[in-house]
C-alpha cells in the first residue's frame, strides 16, 4: 500500500507542476534520434524518433491522464449519481426509465463502445472525455440506484418525511451522505478506467492528437522502435502499468476499510 501511495503521489506532484517545471516535449532534436538512456541534460530517459526527450513528453503525458481521469470521473459521478438518486428514490416511470438506459449501455462492450463514440465524434481530448462519460456513468448509477433503495424505507428518512421535509433535502440530507463511502470507492476505480481507456483511444489515433503527448500516443509511436529503441515503448508502458496498478490497489484498500462487513 505504501508503494502505491508513493508512485501516485509522485505522478500527481509531477503532472501538477508540469508547466512551471522547464520542459521542453516537443522540442525537436535530430542530432538525437532514437537516443538511448544516458547521462546527458535533456535525455535522462532517451528521445524519441524526432529527437524530443521523452522524460518531457512522459510528464507532459502523466498530465494529460490527471485530467482526463478528473474530468470523466467528475462527469461520470454527476450524471450516474443524480440519475441514480431520481430512480432509486422516485421509482416508478423514473426507475424504469434508469433501468432500460443502464440495460442498453451495458449491452454493448465498454472499450467498444467508447471506440464507436469516440470514432462519431472525431478525434481530441474534449471528445475522448465526452466519449469516456457516456459510457461510464453506469456503474455510478447502479451504485447509487441499489444504495438508495435500501436505505430509502430506513427509520431516519421515514422520520425526515413525517417532519415534512422535501424531497431535496431527504436525498441531499439524509441519503447522499450515506453513500459517500461506496462512492468514493467507485470513484477511485473509476479513475483507473478512465486511464486505461485514454491511453487505449489515443494508442489508436482518436484520443490525444500529436505533437501533444499522452501515454498511449508513446506506446503507439515506440512500438515502431521496439527492436532499435525498446526504451521507447518499454518506459511509457511502465509508467502506465505503474500508475493504474497504484489506482487500483488504492482502491481496494479503501473498499476493505470501509466496508462495514469487514470492518465491523
Amino acid at each position: 500500500m505504501k508503494g502505491a501511495v508513493a508512485v501516485l503521489g509522485l505522478w500527481l506532484a509531477l503532472s501538477v507542476l508540469a508547466p512551471w517545471l522547464p520542459l521542453a516535449p516537443d522540442a525537436v532534436q535530430l542530432e538525437r534520434v532514437l537516443a538511448p538512456p544516458a547521462l546527458a541534460p535533456g535525455a535522462w530517459l532517451g528521445c524519441d524518433e524526432l529527437g524530443r526527450p521523452l522524460l518531457d513528453r512522459l510528464l507532459a503525458g502523466a498530465r494529460v491522464s490527471l485530467e482526463v481521469m478528473m474530468l470523466v470521473v467528475a462527469g461520470q459521478a454527476l450524471l450516474g449519481v443524480g440519475a441514480g438518486l431520481v430512480g432509486g428514490y422516485l421509482g416508478g416511470a423514473a426507475d424504469r426509465m434508469l433501468r432500460a438506459a443502464t440495460d442498453l449501455t451495458l449491452a454493448f462492450p465498454g472499450l467498444l463502445l467508447a471506440l464507436l463514440l469516440a470514432g462519431l465524434l472525431g478525434p481530441g481530448i474534449d471528445n475522448v472525455v465526452i466519449a469516456l462519460v457516456a459510457v461510464g456513468w453506469v456503474g455510478f448509477a447502479r451504485l447509487t440506484r441499489a444504495q438508495v433503495l435500501s436505505l430509502r424505507r430506513s427509520d431516519h428518512v421515514a422520520a425526515a418525511i413525517a417532519l415534512g421535509c422535501g424531497h431535496a433535502r431527504i436525498l441531499g440530507r439524509h441519503l447522499l451522505p450515506l453513500l459517500a463511502a461506496p462512492l468514493l470507492v467507485e470513484a477511485v476505480l473509476a479513475g483507473a478506467g478512465a486511464i486505461t481507456a485514454e491511453a487505449g483511444l489515443s494508442f489508436l489515433g482518436l484520443g490525444v492528437q500529436p505533437p501533444q503527448a499522452s501515454w498511449g500516443g508513446l506506446i503507439r509511436e515506440g512500438a515502431r522502435y521496439l527492436l532499435v529503441a525498446p526504451h521507447y515503448l518499454l518506459l511509457p508502458g511502465a509508467a502506465l502499468v505503474a500508475v493504474i496498478y497504484a489506482i487500483s490497489v488504492l482502491g481496494e484498500h479503501l473498499r476493505r476499510r470501509l466496508d462495514p462487513k469487514e470492518n465491523p
